[in-house]
């Protein structure tokens, strides 16, 4: 337990290689958690069809639910940040889904434990969902809005500096540093998001919404497969399912933008052009949510009726999330047949 205790504290000195090993073994271990759960259940007398049904629901929910536009936004900015803080993020994803499906098992859980608050929390209009509601949105909203201000500071830093390349000037790697008013502004209040792990708090927070059709869904159906008299171990798995899809996708995004982020380093002078693109879709991605999730907030704050903040609280963002992914991957691809297009040129020369 000491050599387990004091290799979590240096574990941001572990290789690279090691710390993905730890994140995917984690999401593993949450697969093999829900497995062992429903076959537990199927075991102890469910029906098999209905058992494997519902988790196969629970699984495809989590899954969905992790290309949410709000998740994106969230992973991919704070990637942003931690690289170019030097640092290889490789759970930024990973810690982001689990403090958000902690939510969703703790409600599961009480749901299975017949606690009757939990769809007090879930219907509209009570003072439950509100206050939850309020917290939820109020906290991803100025989040992602500090986040899309950071790197919008650091997308203008490395537009300018890509000008000054094109007209022939050198490559200093500050330039692929957020610096200015703004930075500064935001360093006090991004302060304490230092490591990947302190990203788990803020998907916390954004969980406490249930203000998303995906969570919304589960927990009722977890309600109905209860009153049904499916058993306990089977009911258990589903949000287990749900975390396990949603941790699996989610630590793939947020490696994939530290791959992305991390080649725009790699190679400044041939992608700063790319690495300025890129942060300035992160950066407008967020504050465009950070806008509807505000927006939404101010109007079940304060009662407001006006259309505006109306239709900021009815906006759906889930589908948006597959257009971000698919924007994010376009750019990538293109980024990466540009930069092999001059030596494919220079080969045909000689």
């Amino acid at each position: 337990m000491t050599s387990i205790a004091a290799l979590y504290r240096d574990r941001d000195a572990l290789p690279l290689r090691t710390r993905l090993v730890f994140t995917f073994g984690a999401v593993t271990a949450l697969h093999a958690a829900a497995v062992v759960l429903l076959l537990a259940g199927t075991l102890n007398g469910g029906g098999q069809v209905l058992t494997l049904g519902l988790v196969a629901t629970a699984y495809l929910a989590g899954v969905k639910h992790s290309y949410d536009c709000d998740h994106l936004a969230a992973i991919d900015n704070s990637t942003r940040k931690f690289v170019a803080q030097k640092q290889d993020p490789v759970s930024v994803g990973f810690a982001f889904s689990l403090g958000h499906s902690s939510v969703v098992t703790l409600a599961g859980a009480l749901v299975i434990a017949g606690a009757s608050m939990v769809g007090g929390l879930m219907e509209d209009g009570t003072a439950g969902n509100l206050a939850l509601g309020l917290v939820g949105s109020g906290m991803s909203g100025l989040f992602l809005l500090a986040m899309g201000l950071f790197n919008g500071s650091a997308f203008a830093q490395s537009a300018r500096a890509y000008r000054r390349v094109r007209n022939g000037a050198a490559v200093d790697p500050r330039d692929l540093e957020p610096q200015g008013l703004v930075a500064r502004l935001l360093a006090r209040p991004l302060a304490r998001v230092r490591r990947p792990r302190n990203i788990y708090v803020i998907g916390f927070l954004f969980g406490l919404g249930f203000d998303t059709a995906t969570t919304i869904g589960l927990l009722m159906m977890t309600t109905a497969a209860s009153l049904a008299g499916v058993p306990p171990f089977t009911l258990l798995a589903l949000p287990l399912a749900f975390a396990a899809a949603m941790t699996l996708c989610d630590s793939l995004n947020g490696l994939a933008m530290m791959r992305m982020y991390r080649s725009a380093l790699d190679d400044p002078q041939r992608k700063l052009g790319f690495n300025a693109l890129v942060t300035g879709i992160s950066a407008v991605s967020a504050l465009f949510i950070a806008v509807i999730t505000l927006g939404g907030f101010v109007h079940a704050a304060f009662g407001l009726h006006d259309p505006v903040t109306a239709w900021l609280g009815s906006v759906e963002l889930g589908d948006a999330g597959l257009l971000l992914v698919a924007l994010l991957l376009a750019v990538w691809g293109g980024a990466a047949l540009a930069s092999r297009q001059p030596r494919n040129t220079s080969r045909q020369r000689n």
